[in-house]
């Protein structure tokens, strides 16, 4: 199969952006567990305000704090977790 000129400028192009382009990542090893860390107790307050389910009668269990206050407070804290550990600068 036969390269026209387009597919070769455009082979020029993609090779001139690669070498120019930095090989760093911006976010470090330390940003990534610190994230995951954030993404663990996240789940953590999801798993707190989870319960069982019966359709078939009432359980006064879902409105026990560890649900509607705890749990909430939880996940929201893991999301701030995630959002200083995005902007989190280790020193060197």
């Amino acid at each position: 199969m036969k390269l026209t000129q387009f597919h070769l400028l455009v082979v020029r192009v993609f090779k001139k952006i690669n070498m120019e382009s930095n090989t760093r990542f911006t976010i470090g090893k330390i940003n990534l567990i610190l994230i995951a860390v954030g993404f663990v107790i996240i789940v953590l307050g999801f798993f707190m305000m989870s319960g069982s389910t019966t359709g078939t009668e009432f359980n006064p269990d879902i409105f026990s704090t560890r649900r509607i206050t705890v749990g909430p407070m939880i996940s929201f804290f893991g999301f701030l977790f995630i959002i200083f550990a995005i902007l989190f600068r280790p020193k060197n």
